[in-house]
């Protein structure tokens, strides 16, 4: 299962890579390819994962969530 993650405020690869560590930190995220220049997170799952818990994990990184889809 993937999902992506609409995100503002990435500027950088360093924003990529602290976005994808803040994802890959959770237990059900497999994986999180990020870009700053799609201002995207696609992220796999390995079981039904809240929305709530992806957002807050990049919101805690002060990049804004938009959307998860």
């Amino acid at each position: 299962m993937t999902k992506t993650i609409k995100i503002e405020g990435m500027m950088c690869t360093h924003c990529e890579a602290n976005v994808k560590k803040a994802l890959e930190a959770i237990a059900t995220v497999d994986s999180a390819e990020v870009s700053h220049e799609k201002g995207t997170a696609i992220v796999t799952l390995n079981a039904d994962t809240d929305n709530d818990i992806l957002r807050k994990a990049v919101e805690d990184k002060d990049y804004q969530v938009i959307d998860i889809a």
